[in-house]
């Protein structure tokens, strides 16, 4: 599975919105400093979706608010 990702990062909290149902914003609180608010992402995602980090990767936009997320594994949303 496929989902678009806008992220936020330095946020006060951490917050999944979905705007459709394969496009999210993710407001994380770290700073996209040395891939921490990538980390954050794949973690916040992971708790969403209720599968462990090794099932999520970045497809495209490693360093880039806009990302492609892949997402295998089964889902409870």
């Amino acid at each position: 599975m496929l989902i678009k990702v806008k992220v936020y990062p330095g946020e006060k909290e951490d917050k999944v919105i979905k705007k459709s149902e394969d496009s999210f914003e993710l407001r994380v609180k770290e700073k996209p400093v040395m891939g921490q608010a990538n980390r954050a992402v794949v973690w916040l995602l992971s708790l969403y979706f209720g599968v462990t980090r090794d099932k999520i990767r970045i497809v495209r936009g490693f360093k880039q608010r806009n990302k492609i997320i892949e997402i295998n594994g089964r889902e409870k949303r």
